[in-house]
This record gives C-alpha cells, structure tokens and sequence, in this order.
C-alpha cells in the first residue's frame, strides 16, 4: 500500500525562505550589471556556499570554516536587505556592482580552501596505565630451635604406637538375621541399610554394628 505523502511545515517554510532569498539575489545581481543567465547563477553560488559551510561546522568548529559561513550569510543577509527598498535597484552605487563582479572570485576561493581543508580530529587520550599491586612480603615466623640436650643426657626414645583395637567377633546367626533385617530394608526403602538404621534396630553396639555392614557389604 503506497505511503501518504504529507507536507512537513518546516520542509515547506524552508522551500518558502529559499525561493524568496533566491530571487532577492538574482533580482540584485540583474540590477548590479549581470544579466542573463549570470544573474541567476548568483544565488546558486551564495546558497551552495553557506550549505557547503555548514557542512563543514557540523563536523568541525574551526575558524576558517566561521569565517566563510559568516561571508555567505552575509552576502545572502546583505541582498535580501537590499531589495527590501533601502535601495535604488535603478541607480546601484559603484561599490555594489564591484562587490556583486568580485563575488565569483571570493566564492571561488572559499570553496576551494574549505574542500582542500584537511579535517582535524583530536587524538585520543592515552589510557592511563593501571598499576600493578605490590606484592606483599612473605611473613616469616622465627620458630625457636629445639635446645640441644646437655652433655651425658640421652634423649627419651619415642612411646610405641598403641596397637590397632580388634574388630569383634559377630556370631553367624546374629549375622543372617542382620542380613534379613537389610534385605527387608532395601525392598522397602530401595537403599542399603547403614551402620545407625541397623543398630537402631537389632539394639546394638556401635563397633558390633559397623562390623555387620561391613560383612554385609
């Protein structure tokens, strides 16, 4: 489905503002000598020029491209100004035919500098370096050494190590009923009877009961 097409007001007010501004400098070259198709050419030099000014402020603040922006403003200010009847279009002075002759030269040498103009673009800043942690020194305790015995005193020989304690001795029928009482609790719970379930059942020790499960294993 084709889009509708509606007027923009600032599309059009733009539209407005430039016919009326191109025929006030073509009404004032005409005056100034330049018939013709010259003096039509005049007004599409002074608009191209403070377009192609603003371009460049957009992307760069400098100060030739501010003076040539206020040169074409004024050049297109100066002939609406002129043509407003603050001047006789019948007699125009001498300076504003030279000014009106002079412009495609000054409008030439703008052009030309702001294209040849190189863009300037400030670096960017250097990231500052992170600094690297310090480490931090190791702690270093001063453990006192071991006083050397004296002269004629022998050293305790160390104790012996305590014997592992026996495992007890599970009779066979306490063993058979302890693997009944863990089969039925794996059909019931699905899980292996541990150490506490089979002590808390059978009344047990906790030695006797390890040593059970371990022979139920």
């Amino acid at each position: 489905m084709p889009r509708s097409i509606r007027p923009d007001a600032v599309l059009v007010q733009a539209v407005i503002a430039g016919a009326l501004s191109f025929a006030h400098l073509h009404d004032l070259a005409e005056a100034a000598g330049q018939t013709g198709w010259k003096a039509w050419a005049y007004p599409v030099s002074v608009d191209l020029l403070l377009v192609a000014v603003w371009r460049r402020l957009r992307t760069e603040r400098s100060g030739l491209a501010w003076f040539w922006f206020l040169i074409a403003l004024v050049a297109s200010l100066g002939a609406n100004i002129a043509t407003a009847g603050l001047l006789d279009l019948e007699h125009v002075p001498a300076w504003l035919r030279i000014v009106v002759a002079g412009w495609p030269a000054l409008a030439f040498l703008g052009g030309t500098l702001l294209a040849h103009q190189p863009h300037t673009t400030e670096p960017a800043p250097d990231p500052e370096p992170i600094p690297t942690p310090e480490p931090e020194p190791a702690l270093v305790v001063d453990r006192p050494e071991p006083p050397e015995p004296a002269p004629g005193i022998t050293e305790p020989a160390p104790a012996p190590a305590l014997p592992a304690p026996a495992a007890p001795s599970v009779p066979p029928a306490l063993v058979d009923h302890a693997r009944k009482v863990a089969a039925e609790h794996r059909t019931r719970t699905g899980t292996d009877i541990d150490t506490a379930t089979l002590r808390a059942r059978l009344g047990l020790t906790e030695d006797l009961a390890g040593a059970i499960v371990a022979q139920l294993a």
